[in-house]
């Protein structure tokens, strides 16, 4: 058997793919550092990633600039636009934004290698030509190169629905708040302790903006502008309002909590009527062809009496 450039390059994508399913079946335990890190102070907390191997360190840089140069190449409207929806979408919480974007990277890196990978597979178990190959390979890269950005795009939309839900009981929760006494930051906080959500994260950013030296108001819009729904900004802006001008909080509040429920009572509605409608089509696809059978069979015997 002659080996081939082409063989060369299937083993090695087919060992990257054997690799990668044994670590994601078998991932390699946490490092020390990583358990110890939350409980140090944050003037003795390393910030960026730690090296977890010396294969890390060693391969590490190489295939982050590679990873830069995929991105780049695939995204031309900059870092600051997949900052947003990685921010949008509650992933990478727990690093700063350039580790987010490193990480985002790395894993679109991966995907593309393993749609790859799965494509030289496939065309060397299938036996397929040169020219089907590099088809299929320019086919699976695609879908990798598609896979990490669509799930970004419906992680997006998956967290938009989730705080369009919570919004409502989170306005009313601050109205209660403010009617019985005290200020916007004050009934921000209150929500905070007690609650848990999406929502309540982002209002949980704005009071650690608020701690760091933010005014209130700044904070409040700050977070608005990163959210990914609308009636949360209107919200967050509201409250940026209320707390520099000292408006009447609840009934704005109220309002805003009855928009929202009118908006996801017609989105109720029109999402009943387009599956309503998604029901009719097999028993149109099925049934009308046979139906119109039945009904032309005669048709020949009563127009020409043929039988």
């Amino acid at each position: 058997m002659t080996v081939t450039p082409l063989v060369i390059i299937a083993a090695a994508m087919s060992s990257l793919v054997v690799a990668l399913i044994v670590r994601a079946l078998f991932p390699p335990p946490r490092s020390l550092a990583s358990r110890i890190n939350p409980y140090l102070s944050p003037s003795r907390t390393r910030r960026g990633p730690s090296p977890s191997s010396p294969l890390a360190a060693v391969f590490g840089p190489m295939i982050r600039s590679i990873a830069e140069s995929v991105e780049g190449i695939l995204e031309r409207s900059g870092d600051h636009v997949t900052s947003l929806e990685l921010r949008q979408t509650g992933w990478y919480r727990e690093v700063g934004e350039e580790e987010a974007i490193s990480a985002f990277r790395l894993a679109q890196l991966r995907s593309i290698a393993l749609g790859a990978g799965i494509a030289l597979m496939l065309g060397q178990a299938l036996g397929l030509s040169t020219v089907q190959r590099i088809l299929l390979v320019g086919l699976g890269l695609v879908v990798g190169t598609t896979r990490q950005r669509s799930a970004l795009h419906s992680a997006v939309a998956e967290r938009r629905d989730r705080m369009r839900i919570e919004i409502y009981t989170v306005n009313q929760l601050l109205a209660m708040r403010v009617r019985a006494g005290g200020g916007v930051v004050h009934a921000v906080q209150e929500v905070v302790r007690r609650g848990n959500g999406e929502v309540v994260a982002e209002l949980a950013d704005a009071l650690r903006l608020h701690r760091s030296g933010w005014l209130a108001g700044d904070a409040f819009r700050r977070i608005a502008e990163l959210t990914p729904e609308p009636f949360c900004a209107r919200t967050y802006r509201l409250l940026g309002t209320a707390e520099e001008r000292g408006a009447d909080l609840a009934p704005a509040l109220l309002d805003l909590a009855e928009d929202v429920r009118e908006t996801r009572r017609e989105s109720i509605r029109r999402s009943a009527t387009k599956r309503r409608a998604a029901m009719l089509v097999p028993t149109i696809a099925i049934l009308a062809p046979v139906l119109i059978l039945f009904v032309a069979a005669p048709l020949p015997y009563l127009i020409t009496g043929w039988r």
